[in-house]
């Protein structure tokens, strides 16, 4: 089991810390937040939670930002330990305490993507999957979408296998995709995407530019829903955009197999 490292007061400090953080994540507004944040940080410099909200709370992109991440990254890696990462990798996000690490690591792996820094930024999230193969934050959505971006279908094929019991609005498109640059339009494509638009029949419209994204994120996400359309688009339409011919494919596909009535949905299942 992960542990933190550290004498009995250091633990009691880190709890103490966490504590704080809790009432952070609860406080009205952004100001109170940040101030709590810094209360956690005095208590224990080890409270890798403590960093990510100032994260949260910089400038989107900025070294500030950056530098708060790589602090949360680093503070997790001091409190659970070497050991933890051999001895728990695998089941990382059942422990309570690994959880802090996790967050911190996934907030850096995003900014990296985001700063063009693409290779540290993969790596993150193939390591993140390492410790927590159920996948608890949803790596391998993104990882999947940006491995399509770079043109790394061999790793994602790898990926998708990894998950292959996944039928969610997200995978599926994302299969699509993925079988339509491998082998462009054919029977197999064409059956993914129809199970795809079956899953959730909104991801084309924003996919195609029909329907504008909305200023700020739907804070929650329902299978089948417009919800979800919304979050897939967010994540992997850079990948339909970059691939030669994806979206003319996908528009004519939806007109020639979605017509309306024709189809049900398939059952759905949440992520692992």
């Amino acid at each position: 089991m992960a542990s933190i490292v550290g004498s009995p007061s250091a633990d009691e400090a880190l709890d103490h810390a966490q504590e704080v953080i809790y009432d952070a994540w609860e406080a009205a507004t952004p100001k109170r937040r940040v101030e709590l944040a810094a209360k956690a940080l005095a208590i224990s410099p080890l409270c890798a939670d403590a960093y990510v909200l100032l994260a949260e709370h910089a400038e989107p992109g900025s070294p500030e930002q950056l530098e708060c991440y790589r602090r949360g990254v680093a503070a997790g890696e001091a409190a659970l330990g070497e050991a933890a990462f051999i001895e728990d990798a695998g089941h990382f996000w059942g422990l309570l305490e690994t959880r802090p690490y996790m967050r911190a690591r996934l907030g850096l792996a995003q900014l990296l993507w985001g700063r063009g820094e693409r290779d540290e930024a993969l790596a993150h999230f193939h390591d993140m999957l390492r410790l927590d193969p159920n996948d608890n934050q949803g790596v391998r959505y993104l990882l999947a979408a940006r491995l399509l971006e770079v043109g790394r279908d061999a790793e994602l094929v790898t990926l998708l296998g990894n998950y292959e019991e996944d039928d969610s609005a997200a995978w599926d498109y994302t299969k699509a995709l993925a079988a339509f640059r491998r082998v462009g339009d054919n029977a197999e494509s064409r059956r993914l995407l129809a199970e795809a638009i079956a899953e959730n029949r909104h991801v084309p419209a924003y996919l195609l530019r029909r329907r504008k994204m909305p200023k700020t994120m739907p804070a929650f996400m329902s299978p089948g829903e417009e919800d979800e359309a919304i979050c897939y688009m967010s994540e992997g339409g850079a990948a339909w955009s970059s691939t030669p011919g994806a979206l003319d494919w996908l528009r004519e596909r939806q007109e020639a197999d979605a017509a309306p009535g024709q189809r049900g949905r398939r059952g759905s299942s949440g992520r692992a």
